[in-house]
């Protein structure tokens, strides 16, 4: 009881003017301190309120809509770099020697397999402006596929989550969002397992044309595909025909990427099962009585179900003593009356007096 005197005669008024992540918690939760079975119906209540439910309507739509944006804008880089190859290429076919087919199919091939850094060496620049020429393309072909298609990869695989997530439980009937919500749970599994049946479906179809189409044999067109979508690029054996290079144009663009994004969904697959280990660890080990001292942030000796949360996210490393200093630092100015809850009338006040005058 002592203790508990000791702690109301402080005056919060007057903070000292750096203050630890405990005593900033202590300002906050020694004024009100409700039962268990208040606040979780409390907590309940909120988290199922129709305003709750309409905010992440509105958030799930910008994130559509935002997605959209970025697919749109990747279909225009992308038409620009290609048009402006071509236009250029055009003008400097003469001094670009190799095996030819059409002027303008040759432009767009040569521009995707510099893009892709496959490099064949089918298509050879000859003069010092056709080399500049491809100094610029690949350069600046690099740097679409890493800061821009990537964009457009995440929203395909992305629409491919949900088609697979159908697909599993194609017998049992599944509103939309409950179907997000698995996408969500198993995300990077979901985009794992979409990437290499993508890949595994681009091989195929790569054997498959180089056998028809290019008159290679089943092993050659293997070899082939696998020296293209990992750029590469022997140049024994590639694409020679107009309908060859035009379904290049296109098949080694999407197939060196989708390899890329496997190698990358397959590394963040290893991470997050990392950190969901060391989760479910933080989350069984036993507790002793120096973690419940550490959790004790306001020292009366006993842990809330609000200081059990917050040791355990730290124990996560989900958030950090400098996080928690922020957020009890904008409650601490959101709360004008220092009730240690916040009303719609602090929020009034705050509003008020942050409006200009």
């Amino acid at each position: 009881m002592s203790n508990n005197n000791a702690t109301t005669a402080e005056d919060p008024l007057l903070p000292p003017p750096k203050r630890s992540v405990e005593s900033l918690y202590h300002i906050v939760m020694k004024r009100r301190r409700p039962s268990s079975t208040s606040s979780n119906a409390l907590i309940h209540q909120k988290f199922h309120s129709n305003k709750d439910h309409q905010h992440d309507d509105e958030l799930e739509f910008l994130a559509a809509a935002q997605k959209k944006l970025n697919v749109k804008t990747v279909l225009i880089f992308l038409t620009a770099y290609i048009s402006t190859g071509v236009v250029s290429l055009c003008i400097v076919r003469d001094q670009i020697s190799g095996n030819k087919t059409n002027q303008v199919l040759d432009a767009i091939y040569f521009c995707v397999v510099t893009m892709t850094t496959v490099g064949y060496g089918d298509l050879v620049p000859q003069s010092k402006l056709a080399k500049l020429l491809a100094c610029i393309l690949v350069f600046a072909g690099m740097a679409l596929v890493g800061f821009v298609l990537s964009n457009a990869a995440d929203y395909i695989l992305e629409k491919q989550e949900i088609l697979l997530v159908k697909a599993t439980h194609l017998r049992k009937k599944y509103q939309q969002d409950e179907i997000l919500k698995d996408v969500e749970a198993y995300k990077t599994e979901y985009k794992f397992i979409a990437a290499l049946g993508l890949l595994v479906f681009l091989i195929i179809i790569g054997v498959v044309f180089l056998h028809k189409v290019e008159d290679l044999s089943v092993f050659d067109a293997l070899y082939c595909v696998c020296a293209t979508i990992t750029t590469l690029g022997y140049g024994d054996k590639s694409f020679s025909t107009k309908m060859g290079r035009l379904f290049a144009s296109f098949w080694i663009l999407i197939s060196t990427l989708c390899l890329a994004q496997v190698f990358y969904y397959l590394a963040e697959l290893y991470t997050e099962r990392r950190r969901k280990s060391f989760i479910r660890w933080v989350l069984s080990k036993k507790m002793t009585v120096t973690d419940l001292e550490a959790a004790d942030l306001d020292h009366d000796s006993a842990v809330s179900a609000a200081e059990f949360i917050l040791y355990k996210l730290k124990e996560m490393g989900k958030i950090s003593d400098e996080d928690i200093g922020m957020v009890m630092e904008q409650f601490r100015n959101l709360d004008i009356d220092q009730s240690g809850t916040l009303t719609k009338s602090d929020i009034v006040q705050t509003s008020s007096s942050d409006s200009p005058r």
